[in-house]
């Protein structure tokens, strides 16, 4: 998400960072600067020429324009494999690359219990093969864990209704961006290290116009109120309560590094994951301006499905 961030310059090209500040008060319709898009496009197709891209929705493709119209330049610019995955939405869908499934979800459309996502969601989940595919992979925009100010809890609504439905399939790594930072989580479930839950990764330090973020929820100072957190085109709800148990119980922020909280860097970046046989898989994160000369963060993640029960399609529970 948050691709060609059109949505940060006005109709005449010149740059805000203040999009609504700017531009509000001049006219009634908010059509963002498409030549951004065309401009992006071009920049990008030396890579996209010779390596599929797979593109979610962010914040910055949403480009309200008159009568409320939104995601009118990411739906019409990309292609989803939205009918074949059977979500008929181009903001969800699925793919099978190698030996992973992919799934894609939406941060900025329902997906609430009760919801469309939520239901395609269950029937992809059940529907998947850990002996063609051993690996599960989820990809959205807002991370649920976070540990910079930028953005904290503001997934929280997502995280409380889906969370634990990816965590009965045992999804094996979360990448995320929004954040314009890396982090990269151990293995968690609801706040709490688990070796059966995925691993999160935000990569939303590809590069942007917003500059790094650099201050931590857990530094003195720093946490955000709660009520700030919600985003309206995340539904708008509050779920950021304070936490119920463990080192920051009462508490809306730890105060130090939380737990579930591996490796924290306010670089730009991008990774690279290698998945090397069913239960392995190294990924490595660069520092661009490193380029390869040294890796910022390297990991082997591994599957022990043996060890976590995984939601069959039948309903039963059964070991993989």
């Amino acid at each position: 998400g948050d691709v060609s961030y059109a949505n940060l310059y006005l109709t005449n090209g010149t740059g805000t960072d203040c999009y609504s500040c700017s531009f509000a008060n001049s006219t009634p319709i908010h059509e963002t600067y498409q030549p951004r898009w065309d401009y992006w496009g071009r920049y990008m197709e030396p890579v996209t020429s010779r390596i599929p891209m797979m593109v979610v929705e962010g914040n910055h493709e949403i480009e309200v324009q008159i009568d409320n119209k939104t995601f009118a330049s990411y739906s019409s610019r990309f292609s989803f494999p939205s009918t074949e995955s059977g979500s008929f939405s181009p903001f969800y869908y699925s793919f099978d690359a190698g030996g992973i499934h992919f799934i894609m979800l939406a941060a900025y459309a329902d997906y609430s219990k009760s919801g469309k996502q939520y239901k395609w969601l269950e029937k992809d989940l059940a529907k998947v093969d850990r002996s063609v595919t051993p690996w599960v992979i989820a990809g959205w925009h807002a991370p649920w864990y976070s540990t910079f100010k930028a953005h904290y809890r503001e997934a929280e609504c997502m995280r409380v209704a889906m969370e634990e439905l990816l965590y009965s399939y045992a999804v094996d790594v979360v990448f995320t961006g929004h954040v314009h930072a890396y982090e990269r989580s151990n293995r968690v479930f609801n706040y709490t290290l688990d070796p059966c839950g995925p691993v999160h990764i935000s990569v939303g330090d590809g590069g942007n116009r917003e500059k790094m973020a650099t201050s931590y929820a857990d530094e003195p100072g720093r946490c955000p109120d709660p009520l700030s957190t919600p985003d309206p085109f995340m539904g708008g709800s509050f779920c950021g309560f304070n936490f119920t148990s463990g080192p920051a119980a009462g508490s809306f922020c730890w105060d130090r590094q939380p737990d579930y909280s591996a490796y924290r860097e306010s670089s730009f970046g991008h990774g690279i994951l290698e998945v090397k046989n069913e239960t392995h898989a190294l990924w490595r994160w660069h520092r661009n301006q490193d380029l390869y000369g040294s890796v910022g963060d390297e990991i082997y993640i591994v599957r022990e499905p043996d060890k976590c029960l995984i939601k069959s399609s039948r309903n039963r529970i059964a070991y993989y």
